[in-house]
């Protein structure tokens, strides 16, 4: 064989070792260079239904007593009609340019620097990150009152309902902070999706414990109660008749409240199909369902209680027995809220991490990871800076969830804070731009109309929450607060 055949027999082996080391690279990688992202419109819907049926389905109950049998089931369709629909619009913006091969936005902010850019990326931003921050506050204060349902719950059992069997709250929110500071070491939100699928179960477990003890209740009393107006004038004043109607509002939009988080779920999704379709896909699985769990709890704790239907459908005591299945229903909350804090505040903690590495590039603090070999796993990638960040983040939102906890005006708050921004007008403002819609056409018009009607609600819910605080603040001690 000739000198140049051997060349040529090595150079083709070379191509065929080339291609062969393409292939598999191109198995490994994404159409950016990252590792190939592997969820499915199944985890979609796992961190969805873990984000949105969170411990916003216990206040719906109390949420329809406000507005009563007409307003409050249409209320909540009217909520998962413009969540789905937002949220499709939403999902359409994840690649600028091209649905299917164009330029990836990994955040939401990203997104909106994309379509938007200028100011708006701040403000989306600040909206979207101080949200996440007042969620965290929020199922920590939500936890804590199903770890103390449960003390109470075994004190009435053996000293009688009329018992008082009051519990300090604080202790139950460290014993929560403790759990998150060590969940909070997950290092990246694709990671934890079992966590999300685990929560997933406990969101449907007590739903379903809370549905079938008002349908019980409806049962023995064979009574429906409540009315179509909601709680009547006489009961409440006038004044906190129309406070807590805004309030009601608040805490429907809170428990539909996920809009926030889509984009970072669907940087999760595997391509093709484009995730733009999955995304979908997955929003409408999730919206149908948690519509329907919504409705049934809501409106089942309503009937089984009237005007006197509790904040906390598991926690307020509507219900006493049996007791064992209230226990069970409020372990089930907890193990959920510890899973969705992380759906929660995982991007808050990828942002910052971003941020800090792109500030400091050459810090081994910030940049450097450790690995640990764990037994009988792989090596763990510790990193300094995201331990003492991560702990000192959940201790901030422990503190402050002893010194404000009020559940159903922070509910309210956090629903009214973020539903119009992130759920309706950035998405809205987004989609007009990627669509090229242009200004003042029959579709310009209509979803403007829809963002401008949002942010007359957000409005009116704020309000509603913020006197709710101002009233619970007139008998309120810091760090003494007990149920």
């Amino acid at each position: 064989m000739k000198m140049g055949d051997i060349n040529n027999v090595v150079s083709s082996k070379h191509q065929v070792f080339d291609v062969s080391v393409n292939v598999n690279e191109s198995k490994c990688f994404d159409d950016d260079g990252r590792l190939k992202r592997t969820g499915s419109v199944w985890t979609a819907s796992a961190h969805i239904i873990t984000a949105v049926i969170g411990s916003g389905v216990l206040s719906l109950a109390w949420a329809v007593a406000q507005l009563g049998w007409v307003a409050g089931p249409i209320v909540m369709l009217l909520f998962s009609f413009v969540t789905y629909y937002t949220s499709a619009l939403l999902s359409d913006c994840y690649r600028s340019g091209d649905p299917v091969s164009g330029k990836r936005n990994y955040t939401y902010m990203d997104a909106v620097q994309a379509n938007l850019g200028g100011l708006q990326v701040k403000i989306c931003g600040w909206i979207q990150y101080l949200n996440l921050f007042g969620v965290a506050i929020g199922y920590t204060i939500a936890s804590s009152i199903s770890m103390m349902a449960i003390k109470r719950s075994y004190c009435f059992h053996k000293h009688g309902h009329k018992a008082p069997c009051l519990v300090p709250s604080t202790p139950y929110m460290i014993m929560f902070g403790a759990i998150e500071i060590i969940f909070s070491q997950i290092p990246d939100f694709d990671q934890i999706w079992w966590l999300s699928i685990v929560a997933a179960v406990m969101s449907f477990t007590y739903s379903t414990i809370g549905l079938g003890l008002g349908v019980a209740q409806v049962a023995e009393t064979g009574k429906i109660g409540g009315s179509l107006t909601g709680i009547s004038i006489g009961t409440v004043t006038e004044m906190e008749k129309i406070w807590k109607t805004f309030q009601a509002l608040g805490a429907i939009a809170f428990a539909y409240s996920y809009s926030l988080i889509l984009i970072e779920i669907q940087d999760t999704l595997k391509s093709p199909p484009s995730e733009a379709k999955t995304m979908k896909n997955a929003t409408l699985i999730s919206v149908a369902v948690t519509t329907v769990f919504y409705m049934l709890c809501g409106c089942f704790g309503y009937a089984a209680f009237g005007d006197l239907a509790p904040g906390n459908l598991l926690t307020g005591f509507g219900f006493y027995n049996p007791y064992w299945l209230l226990d069970i229903a409020n372990i089930a909350i907890v193990v959920h809220l510890v899973g969705a804090y992380q759906v929660y505040c995982q991007p808050l903690f990828a942002f910052i991490e971003k941020i800090a590495a792109e500030w400091y590039p050459d810090s081994k603090f910030i940049t450097k990871d450790i690995s640990v070999q764990l037994p009988g796993y792989k090596s763990y990638k510790l990193n300094l800076f995201r331990v003492v960040w991560r702990t000192i983040f959940v201790i901030i939102t422990t503190v402050i969830s002893m010194l404000l906890p009020f559940f159903n005006d922070i509910v309210g708050i956090l629903g009214a804070f973020g539903f119009w921004p992130l759920t309706v007008y950035f998405p809205v403002e987004m989609y007009i731009v990627q669509k090229k819609i242009p200004n003042w056409s029959t579709k310009w018009l209509g979803l403007q109309i829809l963002s401008v009607a949002c942010l007359i609600i957000s409005i009116a819910a704020a309000a509603g929450s913020f006197a709710g605080v101002v009233s619970d603040l007139k008998v309120y001690k810091p760090f003494k607060t007990t149920y």
